[in-house]
């Protein structure tokens, strides 16, 4: 004891050195939350000290701040909390995901809110609620018993240090960033933290968003991007006009996302009791198919949709940023949909959970769709143990937007079956599939439990091709894997050698098509698809199409996007020529037939009722119970001259209205 008060006399009396030595206590116990190792936490500080001291400065700027206050250790812990806050959170986070947080999680919190208790058991919940409510109270004890300075602050002086901190702190970053040390892009999200520090890689995602302006950004530049007369005399590009929408051959398409799917077999060291997904692998042998390299790895599902349906990279976006979020909520966005529009299709989203989710069911308008059929208009809905919807209803929701219109319709179904948190424990009895082989307890069970989803998937997909096999119209079904698992693999898990950003994909088709194998970017697999139907529509399909070759090919697809999206839109001549859609819910009308009152009860009689539609009067919603797709409950009194006016709302977890009946 009297050789830590030397120590504290001799080396910690100064307040500034107190706060150093805090900043790189509190850096270390987030990179130890990041990678669950005291070891590698410590190794990480020593091995990489110009990473380090980069974050530990930063923590250093933040807590010296509480030179301002009088309550210096209150202020102190207060302003410790906030970087210790983002490390508890990543922490968090990475036990459940393979990508770690960012400031862009900010604006999922309450997609996050909705899934947490798939995530996390109630005790935890619980125990998490009463550390908050400790952490508040032992606050409030905080700033009542810590001492006061005796002595009034020099403000002057103090700023100044302040300043000096904070120019000290931005100078290192600058010179460690110019010189290597420090990213300034992450190719992978994860990997960027790991080899920055969370806080450093945490303030990028805040930095850095959107898509960066090109150097010679101008009208001169975007116009010059293709050939002179390809699109048109004024090099501009006009929907319909500079399309060729004069094709033969004019099949249904039908896009297939399937959540987590990979061949759990290509990952070394597993071994399974059977084949999980033998289907997939036959169609693989019989059709199109080879590796599609998507975005994002263990999460982001909603990334790799945007990059098949708009061409265009979410690379070209900040680290962690997800565009659903962003300026897609804003803006319309060209995309497949309105491409396929162009050539008179039915355009439809199919998403077996919330339709809120990623703010789905306002985004989907602004790309282009008729139709999303989400979770809230389905029945018959079965559930895994970890309370996901399983796919096999999707065939049943993939025909009823078939059959919704006459002529040809393109369709982008996105699964959610194989989605984590996989159980470190057995939660399922007499399984299908078993692991015969595997590193841990815990390994054996998370991937038992994926590999019986997986199997589950694999088996409807043969029940979707073999239902789309004798569908009477053509129909060309893509599938593939919006990214692996979170299952914590590396590149060294690979047994194939792929990368841990490539999942597999088929071309399917119930006519004869040309079997082409090749590995290909999601951002670039509708144009090929296009390409091998003959469709020249959408200004990013012809400028893939024809240009994928180019040395300027990725230069100029950035661009274009930045264009699109952020820029002055030149190559649309300064307009937005796409227009959001009026975006109706579900694909089949909900209906209200009849009020009946029975006793003191009102039921409401109708068509294609769902478990997520409430009776509604004026926009509020009342207490009602499910009795079936054709009749509901109203466990609410309400005046006998209000009946009438009753409708029906279709309501998501969070309470918020998709739509309601006429």
């Amino acid at each position: 004891m009297e050789k830590l008060r030397n120590f504290y006399r001799k080396y910690l009396k100064n307040y500034l050195v107190l706060l150093f030595v805090i900043a790189v206590g509190i850096d270390l116990v987030i990179e130890t939350l990041a990678r669950h190792s005291l070891i590698q936490s410590v190794a990480f500080l020593f091995g990489h000290p110009l990473v380090s001291i980069s974050n530990v400065l930063l923590i250093f700027a933040i807590i010296s701040l509480s030179m301002l206050f009088r309550r210096r250790i209150f202020a102190l812990v207060l302003l410790g909390m906030i970087p210790m806050a983002v490390g508890i959170a990543n922490g968090v986070i990475l036990s459940n995901r393979m990508t770690p947080f960012t400031v862009k999680d900010f604006s999922n919190l309450k997609d996050g809110a909705a899934i947490i208790t798939t995530y996390f058991s109630t005790v935890t919940l619980i125990l998490a609620i009463v550390g908050i409510a400790l952490l508040v109270f032992g606050g409030v004890i905080l700033f009542r018993k810590a001492p006061k300075l005796d002595r009034k602050i020099q403000y002057k002086q103090v700023i100044a240090v302040i300043l000096i901190i904070g120019l000290l702190t931005v100078g290192v970053i600058k010179i460690n960033t110019k010189t290597g040390v420090l990213d300034t892009f992450f190719a992978n999200l994860a990997t960027g933290y790991s080899d920055n520090g969370v806080v450093y890689s945490f303030m990028v995602t805040w930095i850095d968003t959107g898509i960066d302006k090109p150097r010679d950004y101008s009208k001169e530049e975007i116009e010059g991007i293709f050939s002179k007369g390809e699109l048109g005399e004024d090099n501009i590009y006009t929907p319909g006009k500079d399309d060729d929408t004069d094709v033969k051959s004019k099949p249904n398409i039908i896009y297939l996302q399937l959540e987590s799917f990979i061949d759990p077999t290509r990952v070394k060291d597993v071994k399974f009791s059977k084949d999980p997904v033998p289907n997939f692998r036959k169609l693989m042998k019989e059709y199109s198919s080879g590796y599609l390299t998507v975005p994002a790895v263990g999460a982001g599902t909603a990334n790799v949709e945007f990059e098949v349906m708009t061409g265009i990279s979410a690379k070209f976006f900040g680290p962690g940023e997800y565009p659903y979020k962003s300026v897609l909520t804003e803006k319309t966005c060209e995309a497949a949909p309105y491409d396929f529009k162009q050539l008179g299709y039915g355009t439809h989203a199919i998403h077996n959970h919330r339709g809120a989710f990623y703010n789905r069911n306002k985004v989907f308008a602004n790309m282009g769709f008729d139709t999303f059929t989400c979770l809230e208009y389905m029945n018959n809905v079965m559930k895994t143990p970890k309370n996901w919807a399983k796919d096999s209803l999707l065939t049943e929701q993939i025909l009823d937007a078939l059959n919704s219109t006459e002529g040809s319709d393109y369709i982008y179904t996105i699964s959610v079956q194989g989605h984590g948190k996989y159980p470190t424990e057995q939660v399922i009895e007499n399984p299908a599939i078993t692991v015969t082989q595997y590193q841990t307890e815990e390994q054996r069970w998370a991937y038992e439990y994926y590999a019986n989803q997986i199997y589950e998937m694999d088996l409807f997909v043969k029940e979707l091709t073999d239902t789309l096999s004798n569908y009477d119209e053509d129909v060309i079904l893509v599938m593939y894997g919006d990214h692996l698992p979170a299952l914590d693999m590396t590149e060294d898990s690979m047994a194939d050698g792929s990368s841990i950003f490539q999942t597999q994909y088929i071309v399917w088709s119930n006519f004869d098509m040309k079997k082409k194998n090749m590995d290909i970017n999601a951002y670039e697999l509708n144009s090929e698809i296009m390409s091998r139907l003959g469709m020249s529509v959408g200004m990013m399909n012809k400028y893939q199409q024809n240009y994928k070759d180019d040395i300027n090919y990725k230069q100029n697809l950035k661009a274009l996007s930045y264009d699109m999206l952020y820029g002055k839109r030149y190559i649309y001549g300064e307009t937005n020529p796409f227009k959001k859609t009026d975006l109706k819910m579900g694909v089949k009308d909900i209906k209200v037939t009849d009020v009946v009152k029975i006793g003191e009860n009102y039921y409401i009689k109708g068509e294609n009722f769902t478990e997520f539609s409430k009776v509604s009067l004026d926009g509020k919603i009342l207490k009602t119970v499910y009795l079936g797709p054709t009749i509901l409950a109203l466990k609410e009194e309400v005046d006998p001259e209000d009946a009438s006016r009753m409708k029906v709302s279709q309501v998501e977890k969070n309470k918020e209205i998709l739509s309601t009946t006429e």
